[in-house]
This record gives structure tokens, C-alpha cells and sequence, in this order.
């Protein structure tokens, strides 16, 4: 669906290629949430959470909202949901009494050992829509559009 504005035309081309971006990755997003919620019983959110960790190891909340992309608030909800269903551990760090730093439990390592192997193909089968020379050129956009560098927010003169 492309844009219906009428300004300038590279204004449009970027806008049209938005919405595009947009739409693609909601609509896979939504494909993909819906299966992680059916087979796990998981929001995507808390996937995710539970996936930095089993991938990453312990870390303390405020790394977990940055690797997410989401608000220290929400990331602690998330937390406190994951710890009721004994999914993953808060403790407080040995060196520094102030960090709370979170765990993957065994029942959460074990669901993660169990699922994401379907989840990757998944993703696998989702992406195939794109050769493999696609996929690697829709890396590269992505994280040139995704860094950003040098950018301020709200300059956009």
C-alpha cells in the first residue's frame, strides 16, 4: 500500500518505502507471535526475554530493555510474569549489591532448548519468500537504517 501524500518526491519515495518496512515486519512479527503464544503460551516479549538469556547468560534488567528495545518499566512487568511462571530468576549481584541481575531457570532453559529450533525455521520458512542473497542485502539495510550514526532525533530539517 503506498503512500497517498503529495510532497516532494523524495519525501514520498521515503514515506512509500516506510510503509512498506513497516508493514513487512508487523506482518511477520504477527505470523510469528501468534505461534510463539500457541506453542509456548509466551508474549513475543517474553520470548525474547527468556531468549537473550538462554543465548546470552545473566543479565541485569536495564541490559535486557536495551537488547529488547523496549522501557526499563515494561521489561520489569515482563520479568515479574516470567518469574511467576518460574521461568527465570531475579538475584542480586555479589559485586554490587544494587544490581538485581536475572537467570533463565532450568524449566526456562529446558523450554527454550525444547521450542527455538522450531522457532528458528519458522523464521526460516518466513524468510524464504527472499533469496538468499536477498536476505543478506535486507541485513545490511536494516542495520544501516537500524545504526543510524551521527543522527539526532527530531532533526529533520
Amino acid at each position: 500500500m503506498p503512500t497517498h501524500y503529495s510532497g516532494k518526491k523524495a519525501d514520498v519515495r521515503a514515506l512509500d518505502a516506510f510503509i512498506k518496512l513497516v508493514r513487512a515486519s508487523e506482518s511477520l512479527t504477527a505470523r510469528l507471535s501468534a505461534n510463539v503464544q500457541k506453542r509456548t503460551g509466551l508474549t513475543i516479549t517474553q520470548f525474547g526475554v527468556l531468549e537473550s538469556l538462554f543465548h546470552l547468560g545473566p543479565m541485569c534488567q536495564k541490559d535486557l530493555a536495551e537488547k529488547q528495545l523496549k522501557s526499563g518499566g515494561n521489561i520489569t512487568l515482563v520479568v515479574d510474569n516470567l518469574e511467576k511462571q518460574a521461568l527465570v530468576k531475579r538475584e542480586r549481584s555479589q559485586e554490587d549489591r544494587r544490581m538485581v541481575v536475572v537467570h533463565a531457570t532450568q524449566k526456562g532453559e529446558k523450554l527454550m532448548r525444547g521450542y527455538f529450533p522450531e522457532h528458528a525455521r519458522a523464521i526460516h520458512y518466513e524468510m524464504s519468500a527472499l533469496s538468499a542473497g536477498d536476505q543478506e542485502t535486507l541485513g545490511r539495510l536494516c542495520r544501516k537504517l537500524g545504526l543510524q550514526e551521527g543522527r539526532v532525533a527530531g532533526d529533520y530539517r
